[in-house]
């Protein structure tokens, strides 16, 4: 026999699709509190998120995904050799550049990508999608999707 998982005790917090969080139904409004449980976020083994805070460790219930990408913003390649990116705004008040072989699109054309070095996966809301869609375009020969990002052509990626 295998070795037996742990189950996890939950943390009676929800996240919506939209990253809103609740705790027992009511909404979780305190906005450090809310930065310390995205500092102590996890993904386990088995692809739960959990909270990791000291010696505690529960499990959060998640309709999809805990981070959001609330703003994309486009920076324009510099003379210096820079290239062109996509810096991304997330629900935790954090910013990081969009890597954009990880963009992906999910059930009902949400577009996701990966962050935090390809630990989490972020929703993209419709503003931040909106912001990115300006830059996708579509390759006629084939259909599929892409960003050109300094004359390079990223596919969008299609989850199963």
């Amino acid at each position: 026999m295998g070795r037996q998982e742990q189950v996890l005790p939950s943390c009676m917090i929800y996240v919506d699709k939209e990253g809103s969080w609740f705790h027992k139904g009511a909404p979780i409004i305190h906005r450090e509190l809310l930065f310390l449980f995205y500092r102590c976020l996890r993904v386990n083994e088995q692809g739960d998120y959990i909270i990791k805070f000291k010696d505690q460790v529960c499990r959060l219930d998640v309709e999809d995904t805990p981070f959001v990408v609330l703003r994309t913003d486009f920076i324009r390649a510099g003379s210096n050799g820079e290239k062109d990116l996509f810096i991304l705004h997330l629900i935790d008040d954090t910013k990081e550049e969009l890597v954009p072989e990880t963009l992906s699109v999910g059930p009902d054309h949400v577009l996701y990508c990966k962050i935090r070095g390809g630990k989490f996966r972020a929703r993209f809301s419709r503003p931040g999608y909106y912001q990115l869609a300006e830059h996708i375009r579509e390759e006629p020969e084939t259909g599929r999707y892409f960003v050109l990002l300094s004359n390079e052509k990223y596919y969008l990626k299609t989850d199963k």
